[in-house]
């Protein structure tokens, strides 16, 4: 059975990643891409759906783990009676195909170790042929092939639908093994020398992180989230999936289990602000090109959410076959959220491409043409109700929300209009600009509370309502601002974090509940800031980040009544708030 959430580490390409367990155990790979099926989805069931672990032949959790310094390298260390070793597990950049290599390494007396491979393609659907060649083991099925190396003199061989090695390590041996997909159709996979490639991997990324420019109080937090963001992107197109997982549950043995491996505009803003201020300008401009090409075409047909490389088709299916992470079925694989109207997204492309023009990118003229449309769009539509940030899937309302989105994506598309001359009906965006206002003040303020509420005629709060301080809508200084916030911080209180909203079935259309949502926990630390509460913001901030596994990864949410992670993980939307939240506390 998989361990917990809390339990798996990341390691990547930058166009695909795998989870690897504290047992030695990756139980969770897509190949070739982060959205295609997965090779190892013992994360979903067990071990019989694909995973691949190695470790001391009858031990259990490692004794102690970490990545290697500002890398994603993940080194694990067993004590045990007979000796110590270390297992590295890496993905090195990618030149044609991926690989996943594990190198065993003798620290200490001599341990017997043993490896079982089982690869499940298709989610964990099909058993592949497995052949032997002169180097290789080759398992093949339909489109997909895998090739695993082993070294010489390492006793392998086939049980109980698994390839088994056994071998011992003294102190001094490196033992490596590396898995190399590609087509089915190709022959004769390429040799890499796995220490060479370490050393290229390890190399590659500490020259990239050595541009981070945070300089605040929690530098480790900031840069793991900052290369876990990287570790998300998909470099061909430099889209950022929200997650490399799918299924996860935000409750234990509930329903609502979602498939993140694809790109979200409600992160854009949000995601372009973490990269600009951290001093990753090109993985920004890259993000701005993805999602200039995702959103091209007719401006009603925007989506809530694309593929990596901006496919709009990403149909929801379940896997009836997969008994689900600890019993949380359906299992889902494709999103259905692409069919859903999100109103608020056409306020994020817009301040995205605000956020790029302050910093420098400049503003081409067939981009300001594509904005226009968008912004001719909103005008007519900003009245209708949607479905709203959290993508619900009940009956769609004027969730207040979507509404100040809708006047950020007016209020921004002024400010460009000022600072580039480019023609523009500016009167216009200004008339909606106010008119929002001026509805989401007279509608989404409940009166009888003092507060602002998640949709019109409604009194249920919602954490999104944070955004009215953080996008400018109001100044923080207002009475209504201040008394949102603390609404907030007390009504959707869970263990001392926050919900998004109260969940249930009249609210989100979904049976059962979900944990405190980690993003929404940061929110609420930059909005005790800005009303000037920093001891209470810091206070809040340095808990949500202690939520974080021993390797410092956040996934989506944390039960605070079992003390463990639930959701995706990691999550982009939470270390992009994580990343946000530490700049904004290290602001005077």
């Amino acid at each position: 059975m998989a361990g917990q959430i809390d339990d798996y580490a990341l390691i990547g390409d930058l166009q695909t990643a795998a989870l690897v367990g504290r047992d030695g155990s990756v139980d969770w790979l897509c190949l070739p891409r982060f959205d295609s099926p997965a090779c190892f989805a013992g994360l979903l069931g067990d071990a019989r759906h694909g995973a691949w672990r190695l470790s001391p032949a009858g031990s259990g959790r490692c004794t102690a783990r970490r990545y290697r310094a500002d890398t994603l390298i993940l080194e694990s260390d067993w004590e045990t009676p007979q000796g110590a070793l270390r297992v590295t597990d890496f993905m090195p950049h990618r030149d044609r195909v991926p690989q996943l290599i594990r190198i065993v390494e003798g620290l200490r007396g001599s341990v017997p170790v043993r490896a079982e491979l089982r690869l499940r393609f298709n989610h964990g659907r099909v058993a592949p042929w497995v052949r032997r060649t002169e180097h290789h083991r080759v398992a093949v099925a339909g489109p997909d092939s895998a090739w695993l190396r082993v070294p010489p003199g390492v006793h392998t061989f086939g049980h109980d639908g698994a390839t088994v090695s056994e071998f011992t390590v003294t102190e001094g041996d490196q033992v490596p093994f590396v898995l190399t997909w590609q087509p089915s159709h190709l022959h004769n996979a390429p040799r890499t020398e796995p220490l060479r490639a370490l050393d290229r991997t390890v190399a590659g990324w500490r020259d990239w992180a050595s541009n981070c420019r945070y300089k605040g109080e929690w530098p480790e937090a900031v840069l793991r989230s900052l290369i876990t963001l990287k570790a998300l992107a998909y470099e061909p197109t430099g889209g950022i999936v929200a997650a490399p997982t799918a299924s996860l549950p935000e409750e234990i043995g509930g329903e609502r289990n979602w498939d993140y491996r694809f790109c979200w505009l409600r992160d854009s803003s949000m995601t372009l602000s973490a990269l600009l201020r951290s001093g990753f300008r090109e993985e920004a401009a890259a993000w701005r090109k993805w999602l200039l090409r995702a959103i091209a075409g007719d401006p009603g047909d925007l989506q809530t959410v694309y593929g990596v490389a901006g496919e709009r088709g990403l149909p929801e299916t379940v896997a009836s076959w997969l008994p689900g992470y600890q019993d949380s079925t359906p299992v889902r694989f494709g999103n259905a959220a692409v069919h859903q109207l999100q109103l608020d997204v056409y306020g994020e492309v817009v301040d995205t491409l605000h956020l790029a023009l302050l910093a420098g990118i400049p503003m081409e003229r067939q981009v300001w043409s594509l904005l226009r449309s968008l912004m001719a769009y909103l005008e007519q539509h900003w009245t209708d109700p949607d479905e709203g940030l959290w993508e619900v899937r009940g009956e769609r309302r004027h969730f207040v929300h979507s509404k100040v989105m809708s006047w950020v994506a007016a209020d921004r598309a002024v400010r460009m209009a000022e600072m580039t001359g480019l023609p523009a009906p500016v009167d216009r965006w200004r008339t909606m600009r106010d008119q929002v206002h001026a509805d989401v003040c007279a509608n989404g303020y409940h009166r009888g509370r003092g507060v602002f509420v998640q949709h019109y005629g409604g009194k249920e709060l919602d954490a999104a309502t944070l955004f009215i301080a953080k996008t400018g809508f109001l100044p923080p200084d207002d009475p209504r601002v201040a008394r949102t916030v603390e609404a907030v911080r007390t009504d959707l209180d869970h263990g001392g974090f926050v919900r998004r909203y109260t969940t249930g079935p009249g609210t989100d259309g979904m049976p059962g509940t979900e944990g405190a949502f980690l993003a929404c926990s940061f929110w609420l630390a930059d909005a005790l800031a800005a009303i000037g509460r920093r001891d209470e913001a810091r206070e809040l901030f340095t808990r949500v980040v202690a939520l974080g596994n021993d390797l410092g990864l956040l996934s989506e949410q944390w039960d605070p009544g079992e003390g463990r992670q639930l959701g995706n993980t990691p999550q982009a939307f939470t270390h992009v708030a994580l990343v946000n939240s530490a700049f904004t506390l290290a602001e005077p």
